[in-house]
């Protein structure tokens, strides 16, 4: 059983007398523990894809499953229950508390999740501590480079322990060294079991995933396996 399952997702937007299909009937499964990259142009249809999959909105027709739930069916209660639990959310700004510690911001979802204080420290602190953090704990946003920022996001999405990580475009506030660094976290995330969702414009960002699915016009273009990713595993 497919951990995601998209049937004939469809997506369309009212924009004043004008209706843009933003997603055109997408079929999709990404099974536990695989790493996808969802590109495409601006335009193609990969956020709103994203923010489906994210259950930060929900499609105009078709099913999502995700789970073995119909994500389709769900209120804005269960909605939010199902994020809180099921996903990790990584973005592009980082979206920290800029008045609160790492330790604070990492530990912010275990609040909506009923954990206890010790409960949400120990575990925050244990997901710092697994993206090289473990020092920073007591540091606010500024007083961290934009690398370790994305760290401190990283480890906010990871302490929940979701079925999927969903990371919408990680890279792009970020230098070409750093870059390299968080898609090395990635990688290792990948290693330990997670599943990633990866969503990037940018083609050699996406080529750290094992799969890329690219969209068009709402769409899917193409959808293969990387093979230069395949191959460098099979020689080491």
């Amino acid at each position: 059983m497919a951990l995601i399952q998209v049937e004939n997702l469809r997506k369309t937007y009212i924009m004043g007398s004008e209706k843009v299909h933003a997603l055109q009937g997408i079929d999709l499964e990404i099974h536990k523990n695989e790493y996808v990259a969802l590109m495409g142009p601006s335009g193609s249809g990969k956020s709103t894809l994203m923010n489906l999959l994210g259950c930060l909105d929900t499609p105009t027709s078709g099913n999502y499953i995700l789970n073995e739930l119909n994500v389709a069916t769900l209120n804005d209660n269960e909605l939010a229950e199902i994020r809180n639990k099921e996903i990790g959310f990584v973005f592009q700004t980082f979206n920290l508390l800029p008045r609160s510690t790492s330790l604070d911001n990492v530990a912010l979802p275990l609040i909506y999740a009923g954990y206890s204080k010790t409960e949400r420290l120990e575990r925050a602190e244990d997901a710092l501590a697994s993206v090289g953090l473990g020092d920073r704990i007591h540091h606010k946003p500024n007083e961290l480079s934009g690398g370790q920022r994305q760290r401190v996001a990283i480890a906010r999405a990871l302490v929940n322990k979701p079925s999927i990580i969903l990371a919408d475009e990680p890279t792009g506030n970020l230098d070409t060294k750093t870059s390299v660094e968080i898609m090395g976290i990635m990688e290792q995330l990948h290693d330990l079991g997670n599943t990633i969702i990866l969503v990037t414009h940018e083609p050699d960002i996406a080529e750290h995933a094992h799969r890329i699915v690219r969209l068009v016009d709402g769409n899917i273009d193409f959808d293969k396996r990387n093979e230069n990713i395949i191959k460098a595993q099979e020689r080491m």
